[in-house]
């Protein structure tokens, strides 16, 4: 998939129906956003147009609503995902991560590198499951499937 330089998002807002959450929570989210917007390629199917892009994520009835606007401001698309799919590999995702974490304080390198392998690897499910799911609506890469799954990861975190 070939992107222009102007397929990409240089914004991300996060509505009010998201919530704030614990001060660690807040620091994942931003952390999540900027690594985002420093370097992605995003393109809502049949916007001829191209961006830049700005993007707004709310949440309604377990659903995560993609509204996307031009730069300018100018509306793109607005595209609604389940999160249902996602449930299961977030939490697996944290559940590794927590083993993660545990290892660091007494394990082994070895069994801290197969910790984190398996980390990295359900995080690539859940990135391969979010790019099935946005087929067809917004085209992206895998980095930046990579990196939309781990905010919705964050958006889930409770702290």
């Amino acid at each position: 998939m070939d992107f222009a330089a102007t397929d990409k998002l240089t914004d991300l807002t996060l509505d009010g129906s998201i919530g704030k959450s614990t001060p660690d929570v807040e620091h994942e989210r931003a952390v999540a956003i900027f690594d985002l917007l420093e370097m992605n390629s995003f393109r809502p199917v049949g916007d001829d147009a191209g961006g830049p892009y700005a993007l707004h994520l709310s949440i309604t009835d377990g659903k995560l609503a993609f509204q996307i606007r031009r730069e300018g401001g100018d509306d793109v698309a607005l595209h609604i995902l389940s999160l249902g799919p996602f449930r299961r590999i977030v939490k697996d995702y944290y559940m590794i991560c927590e083993s993660y974490f545990d290892a660091i304080k007494s394990a082994t390198t070895s069994q801290i590198e197969t910790i984190d392998m398996a980390r990295r690897g359900v995080h690539n499910e859940g990135s391969e499951l979010l790019a099935q799911r946005l087929e067809g609506k917004i085209d992206v890469d895998h980095d930046t499937a990579r990196r939309l799954f781990t905010l919705v990861c964050v958006l889930h975190w409770k702290g």
